[in-house]
């Protein structure tokens, strides 16, 4: 019952910090702050598609300096951490920064008028969360027997995504207000407290997401136990451990091409969850309430296929599943990149037509469920390359790979965005992101190259 405890407490991690992700990034802040920022630089005098464009670049900008501090602190946090043999402490205080950062988001100004505020609370709450998730990520190994770790990093993130569904379902029925001023249920935002003129009803999803995070990982710091501190453990410095590994890499080519391949193609689905929803808002012309929508069907559509690739992942293995997964996402990027209102691959359509939504809310859903299946059994992947004892410091290598070109989705498409001035056109870098990510995955081993190499049958190490 403690075992099964602890790991449940693991779980509520994801169920606790999937909002971010969900309601923030994705179907709610994101396209808001898409809407907002391009009234606000269509107020300065450029036309619709060019102020379109401009506040494309600014979000990419904002998720591309986040990236760079999480990717490059990442390693000697871990290192750090191992050190110290505690990983709880920076949980607290990363989660402390959370709260803070998605609380402040009810300040943004409806008129645009503090988009750079916005953008700097909106980084730090999602810096504290992705560091927060590398010292949650380094605990699976001690959790489970090695044959089941695939199953409950599939289930983790199946029942984080299950999480952002109900706060997503919850930020709709109750906040975010359409341009009618009531909610999709037709209630008055925050049951009459919120001014929907003022866009509170949709800024309080920031407070609400917070308190969410600061309710639901009650049960993490309860039932998760860690090991008793034992700071001469280790002697090295974290900043020489770091050097030391990445130096080791040279040795490991089976890990050295799984951070390499999981750094583009991971890259490419945070470009895709960044845009996912400014994309339906800025091309499709869909209202926030109608993305949230979206994003609900999307959520369901993670928690069950992570929940059946982590079945996957113990049946086959986390390699083939990654292949499986990343292949789909990339004929989806295709799909969208050849879509508008007007046309599909060049063929137009009528003005009433809505294939092009259908089409949209159809890749969403591949979007959701198969990033979830990449996540989860990427996780799995790095837990068999990760020795005994250095998890974090091997999860903080895992986290470099996926943020130190965490500036390239986001540049490349708010590059290729402005060059062109069509949003549509910024999916595009994602697809060679994916198939270069694949390539590298040639040389991954399936069942990686730890030296201890436990058996399936065995406990895992202390």
């Amino acid at each position: 019952m403690a075992k099964d405890r602890r790991i449940l407490g693991w779980y509520f991690f994801d169920w606790a910090s999937q909002p971010y992700h969900t309601v923030l990034l994705t179907f709610v802040f994101g396209p808001f702050f898409a809407a907002i920022a391009t009234a606000y630089f269509a107020s300065t005098g450029l036309e619709e598609q060019a102020a379109d464009a401009r506040a494309q670049s600014v979000w990419s900008l904002c998720l591309t300096l986040s990236g760079l501090i999480v990717g490059f602190g990442a390693p000697f946090l871990g290192a750090l951490a191992d050190r110290m043999r505690r990983r709880k402490p920076w949980i607290f205080v990363f989660s402390c920064f959370y709260v803070l950062g998605a609380g402040a988001l009810w300040l943004t100004q409806p008129d645009g008028s503090n988009l750079t505020f916005a953008l700097v609370m909106f980084g730090m709450g999602f810096i504290a969360a992705e560091y927060a998730l590398i010292f949650t990520n380094a605990q699976l190994p001690s959790l489970a027997e090695r044959k089941e770790m695939g199953r409950l990093s599939g289930s983790g993130f199946a029942f984080g995504y299950l999480g952002g569904f109900i706060a997503l379902v919850v930020a709709l029925l109750l906040f975010v207000e359409q341009s009618s001023g009531k909610t999709v249920v037709g209630l008055a935002p925050g049951f009459g407290l919120f001014d929907a003129s003022e866009r509170e009803g949709t800024r309080a999803v920031g407070p609400f997401v917070a308190l969410w995070f600061a309710v639901f990982m009650i049960p993490y710091f309860l039932w998760v136990r860690e090991a008793p501190v034992d700071v001469a453990r280790v002697r090295v410095s974290p900043v020489a451990k770091v050097a030391q590994t990445v130096r080791a890499l040279k040795d490991r080519p089976s890990l050295a091409s799984f951070l390499g391949g999981s750094m583009l193609y991971r890259d490419a689905l945070n470009g895709l969850y960044g845009f996912g929803g400014t994309y339906a808002l800025l091309v499709l012309d869909w209202e926030i309430t109608r993305i949230g929508v979206f994003g609900i069907i999307s959520v369901i559509s993670a928690a069950v296929l992570s929940w059946v690739g982590g079945r996957l992942d113990r049946r086959f293995g986390p390699k083939p599943v990654v292949v499986g997964a990343v292949l789909a996402l990339t004929a989806v990027c295709i799909v969208i990149s050849g879509m508008s209102k007007q046309s599909i691959f060049g063929v137009p359509l009528g003005e009433a037509s809505t294939l092009p939504d259908t089409v949209f809310l159809i890749c969403g859903v591949l979007i959701g469920g198969f990033g979830g299946i990449v996540q989860a059994a990427s996780r799995s992947l790095m837990v068999r390359h990760a020795g005994p004892g250095a998890e974090t410091e091997g999860f903080g290598l895992y986290g470099l790979a996926g943020r130190a070109t965490s500036f390239l989705a986001p540049a490349l498409i708010g590059f290729v965005t402005v060059a062109t001035g069509d949003v549509r056109n910024g999916v595009l870098p994602l697809i060679a992101l994916f198939l270069l990510g694949l390539l590298l995955l040639r040389w991954t081993q399936p069942e990686g190259d730890r030296a201890d190499r436990w058996s399936d049958t065995s406990s895992p190490p202390a």
